[in-house]
């Protein structure tokens, strides 16, 4: 016997994820509620405690460094709009023009140019791989990790799981980070 799934419209999904999204970040509730918030493609929320300080930290110092070597805008915590629900970049980079047009949003879309996951204990290889493609998807050109041991990792939108020695956006971003 076979499965058969029916997805609804790439559209109306995205459309779903993002009204349960803003729906959640003026909800009087979560705001009392400390933690790093996600959601999936059915527009849940899912809540998990908020990063240790060196995780956090080095989100920050990747941010700081990509604004300052490559100008535009970087943040850190960026809610990314995707088919698989709003995911949270640690760190992200992108143009002042693509910034320009991300005021006002709940979620970006498309995604900043650059995503960073700051990689936990408790991250996956197959969770990192499953972030990656969708940041990819929502429009990112590429995605960086960044270990527990401050190594990064480079990976471009054409070859989603192959690791890269630099990144193309930003070469003089240096292979190790203090963590």
């Amino acid at each position: 016997m076979q499965l058969t799934i029916n997805l609804p419209e790439r559209e109306t999904v995205l459309a779903n994820v993002l009204s349960h999204w803003e729906a959640a970040i003026t909800d009087p509730f979560y705001a009392s509620v400390d933690g790093r918030f996600e959601s999936n493609s059915f527009g849940k929320i899912i809540v998990s405690p908020p990063p240790p300080y060196g995780h956090a930290k080095c989100g920050f110092l990747i941010a700081e460094l990509l604004k300052r070597l490559l100008g535009g805008e970087a943040a850190t915590e960026c809610p990314v709009l995707t088919i698989d629900g709003v995911r949270s970049a640690d760190a992200v980079w992108m143009t002042s023009e693509r910034d320009a047009k991300a005021h006002g949003q709940a979620a970006l879309s498309p995604a900043p140019q650059i995503c960073v996951e700051v990689i936990s204990p408790a991250n996956s290889e197959a969770e990192m791989e499953h972030k990656r493609s969708l940041y990819f998807d929502a429009g990112a050109e590429e995605c960086w990790t960044c270990d527990e041991a401050g190594m990064m990792r480079f990976y471009f939108k054409a070859e989603p799981n192959k690791e890269k020695i630099q990144s193309k956006l930003c070469p003089d971003f240096p292979p190790q980070m203090k963590r």
